[in-house]
């Protein structure tokens, strides 16, 4: 787990671009210098971010550079945070698309699934510990365009599919290569990721999976060498146990506590006929072992959709603790749409008044890792709040914001800290407010980080 010193902006944007190779090492320093910047002000603009225009102008020459590119900003944070020590680590991934407009008049930005809005898709692996839900980091990532119009048809070769975008997946999955032989990867993913290239790279790979299915009429081969749609598989699939879940309200319906039965058994998907991919073909996959976890809503109320989870998995299915572990790992997918949120409504990503798309990249590479401090500095409260603050609190941290609080308590552990960092971003600390999210820790710790500048330049000036 990190600590709040190695998030301290300074510190932490020598850590994660400080190795960045750019072709200059003075744009690597400008580079890092422009990451501190923006740690400060995580949701400004690039001059409310900067520090006069001289500043300004040479982040925007920094990104006009063809060095300077989405890949090789990101680059160094996928290496450290796969430097994982040994253990099982989840990768949640999951694409979302990033808006810049209707009809935009950027070069560079394609259509989105709205044909008239432009932007670009971006898919992300985010590795998460199950054990305390710690956000470890980014393992890969891809951003792209989506071209214009429409392909043109060719013939399939040998029932060779066209590339296409939902291959992202089994890409960015083979890019996640733990340094450590001792470090076990489960996919978690949500009903994007359910087709056979998706299997077949990971079971080549030989990593595990949790993965929700899309269809419920694909046939699988069941243990008796039969062919049957993967609904009826699960209906008579053993019951192992059964519990209460929550189900938040929406428009169609009111919050309730819903009892589900779990339900499991072993299946063998088989490779498709038709749109079968090159890696499929090239590695001759034609089946993938699998298991299946039912997570089904028993009696649900009168206008109701009813609670349904298929989930296929490479993890144990034996008995109905070992499920529920496996139910636990899917829980925690939600993660990487956390991680959306912060792109997007924390640090504005979708904001940004770059002119082109050659120079937005870099920008939107920049801020996929600013993302992750922000989940981060969440995590540092709620994994160990009992923490002694002086064992992870930089002690100046500790003395301006004790100055700074209009009320201050004792700042003795890490949530006395984080809460009290908290209140400057608006968090009121009732009983019923439960702990601060990350949007009012990074509003306060915006305040808090212009108060230490204010501390430092006077302890210079009058020593």
């Amino acid at each position: 787990m990190p600590t709040l010193k190695e998030l301290e902006p300074e510190l932490w944007s020598e850590l994660e671009f400080g190795a960045c190779e750019l072709g200059d090492r003075r744009r690597t320093r400008r580079l890092v210098g422009y990451a501190r910047q923006m740690a400060e002000k995580p949701d400004a603009s690039t001059p409310r971010q900067t520090e006069g225009w001289s500043d300004c102008k040479a982040v925007y020459q920094l990104f006009k550079c063809a060095h300077v590119t989405f890949e090789a900003i990101t680059a160094v944070h996928y290496e450290r945070t796969l430097k994982l020590p040994p253990g099982k680590y989840l990768a949640i991934s999951d694409t979302t698309e990033l808006d810049y407009g209707y009809k935009s008049a950027r070069e560079g930005l394609g259509p989105l699934t709205a044909q008239h809005r432009r932007g670009f898709f971006l898919h992300s692996a985010l590795l998460v510990d199950p054990q305390t839900c710690q956000v470890m980091g980014l393992g890969g990532q891809e951003l792209w365009a989506r071209s214009e119009g429409k392909k043109n048809r060719v013939q399939r070769v040998a029932c060779r599919k066209r590339p296409t975008e939902s291959d992202v997946w089994g890409r960015v999955m083979d890019c996640l290569q733990p340094r450590d032989e001792g470090v076990q990867l489960v996919h978690v993913c949500d009903r994007g990721a359910d087709n056979f290239d998706v299997f077949a790279h990971l079971h080549k790979k030989g990593d595990s999976w949790v993965i929700r299915a899309a269809q419920l009429t694909r046939k699988v081969r069941t243990a008796d060498n039969t062919l049957v749609k993967l609904g009826e598989v699960m209906q008579s699939a053993p019951l192992l146990g059964a519990y209460q879940v929550y189900v938040s309200a929406n428009r169609n319906q009111t919050a309730r506590w819903a009892q589900v039965e779990v339900r499991a058994t072993s299946v063998t998907l088989v490779r498709p006929r038709e749109g079968t991919t090159a890696f499929v073909l090239d590695h001759d996959i034609r089946e993938v072992p699998t298991n299946v976890v039912l997570v089904q809503e028993i009696d649900p109320p009168n206008n109701s959709k009813p609670l349904q989870w298929v989930l296929y998995t490479q993890e144990s299915v034996t008995s109905y603790a070992v499920c529920r572990k496996v139910i636990e790992y899917y829980e925690l997918r939600p993660t990487v749409e956390e991680y959306h949120q912060c792109l997007k409504t924390g640090l504005q990503i979708e904001e940004r008044q770059y002119e082109n798309a050659d120079r937005l990249r870099p920008v939107i590479g920049m801020i996929c890792v600013q993302a992750v401090r922000l989940l981060q500095l969440r995590n540092v409260a709620r994994q160990a709040p009992e923490t002694p603050a002086r064992k992870l609190v930089p002690p100046e941290w500790l003395e301006v914001l004790g100055q700074v609080l209009k009320n201050p308590r004792p700042l003795k552990t890490v949530r006395d800290f984080m809460r009290g960092v908290a209140s400057l971003g608006g968090f009121l600390g009732r009983k019923s407010d439960g702990e601060p999210g990350w949007k009012t820790i990074w509003r306060g710790l915006e305040t808090l980080l212009v108060a230490l500048r204010g501390y430092r330049a006077a302890r210079r000036k009058y020593g």
